[in-house]
């Protein structure tokens, strides 16, 4: 279809998504030069809104060497553990006064929290004036992204239209305030009496490759580090919490998955005499249900159910039909998930589908198979995947090791809602609130 003077392709099924992200793949994995990802990325310098060039191939090898790997993930443990440990106090402290937990906004502050010690070696204290502005700024970030620009569509007259209504002038704005607080923490990593870290945070890690004129054949200017440390925030904490919270969501909605899950776990881990689960634990005992409860997640309540758009190189042929060079394409994650053809009564939440069913047994989420792809495929798959597993294990297994859930004001489960918001990432319309019981056989 048509839309303005580009061309789009929508692609619905698992074959066709196979086509793009893995037979083509060379020729579908660029990315559009949209209006909003041009200003907020420093005029593309960063990864995930890159076009694919040498540049992203040689900014995307810096990602996976060196920011990002098993390795490094592996030292951000401590991170992780120890903001859980500071989420379920909060909880145990809520659980004893039986007062109803806001879990939307505890998991998001958790989320963004970790994200924000990873790459940036700091945390914001809820309330605080630092935390406000960094909400405040996270918020417009989120709406200009999500916003509809005409010039990306309609070029000659589109930027006028723009222009006109705000739009450019307000995204100038966001862009200039980001700049200003990416500039304010690179400068507190550079100055001279900042305390050394046992353990370097991205910003560290990106300056330390600047300096030693490591990675990248391109060098790093600031502006490629404000691009890049962007991608790691965004990418990461909004997607981490926003699945989690789904998680939770259906979890309350249907008790007997929930008192399954946690019987796994709870099984398992008491005999290790566990105050809390450990990463280690969760490699050791593998939590199979658990994954699979979060597999199902992913396949009925996608994150990001259009897959970050992406631009055709060259022209090419799909099932004989031609496809123009800059040809906008978005493959529907969603439709694929739920297609009765792949999947058995997809309208139901059934984790057991992947335990039972010999065909789904070995399907996983880090991109090899193309009935359920939440973290994309390919040359354009996300990088981050095993620190967002590692950390919506983490918090899951906690959440149901140590306590019971219930519902607040005598709500039934079929009151819980699963209304969304619109935009690149579907959250949850109305915060999932829920009360607390400490679990009577944990030590927590």
């Amino acid at each position: 279809m048509k839309l303005g003077s580009r061309s789009v392709l929508v692609a619905n099924s698992s074959r066709m998504a196979q086509e793009i992200l893995k037979i083509q793949d060379i020729n579908f994995c660029s990315r559009p030069a949209k209006l909003c990802f041009r200003k907020m990325t420093y005029e593309l310098l960063d990864i995930a809104f890159s076009p694919y060039t040498e540049y992203w191939r040689e900014m995307r090898k810096v990602c996976v060497l060196h920011l990002l790997s098993a390795k490094r993930v592996q030292s951000f443990r401590p991170i992780r553990e120890d903001e859980v440990s500071r989420m379920v106090q909060k909880i145990n402290q809520k659980a004893s006064s039986f007062e109803t937990i806001n879990m939307s906004e505890m998991i998001t502050s958790l989320t963004s929290t970790i994200i924000c010690r990873v790459a940036f070696g700091k945390r914001y204290e809820q309330e605080s004036d630092e935390s406000k502005r960094f909400n405040h700024l996270i918020d417009e970030f989120q709406v200009a992204l999500n916003d509809f620009y005409f010039s990306d569509y309609f070029p000659l007259i589109g930027w006028l239209h723009d222009k006109l209504t705000g739009k450019i002038d307000n995204l100038d704005r966001i862009c200039k305030e980001w700049d200003a607080f990416y500039q304010q923490l690179i400068d507190e990593h550079l100055h001279p009496d900042r305390p050394k870290s046992t353990n370097d945070d991205i910003i560290d890690i990106l300056l330390k490759l600047r300096e030693e004129g490591l990675g990248t054949s391109y060098g790093h200017n600031m502006d490629h580090i404000k691009a890049i440390i962007m991608n790691i925030y965004f990418a990461s904490a909004d997607t981490i919490a926003t699945t989690t919270i789904w998680t939770m969501t259906i979890l309350i909605k249907y008790p007997a998955v929930m008192k399954k899950a946690q019987e796994e776990i709870r099984n398992l881990l008491l005999l290790r005499n566990k105050k809390m689960v450990e990463e280690e634990d969760i490699v050791v005992v593998g939590l199979p249900y658990l994954n699979a409860v979060i597999k199902e997640t992913t396949r009925k309540h996608t994150t990001t159910p259009l897959l970050m758009p992406r631009e055709t190189i060259e022209k090419c042929t799909i099932d004989g039909f031609e496809i123009p060079a800059k040809t906008l394409v978005y493959v529907n994650v969603w439709a694929v998930g739920n297609d009765p053809l792949l999947w058995e009564n997809p309208e139901d939440f059934m984790p057991e589908r992947f335990l039972d069913d010999e065909r789904k047994l070995s399907i996983d989420l880090k991109g090899q198979d193309f009935e359920l792809m939440p973290f994309g495929v390919g040359r354009r798959g996300c990088p981050g995947i095993t620190m967002a597993l590692a950390t919506m294990q983490l918090v899951l297994a906690n959440l149901l090791y140590l306590f019971d859930w219930d519902l607040p004001n005598g709500m039934k489960k079929e009151d819980v809602d699963t209304e969304i918001l619109p935009g690149m990432i579907v959250h949850k319309k109305n915060p999932l609130c829920v009360v607390a019981r400490k679990y009577a056989n944990s030590n927590c």
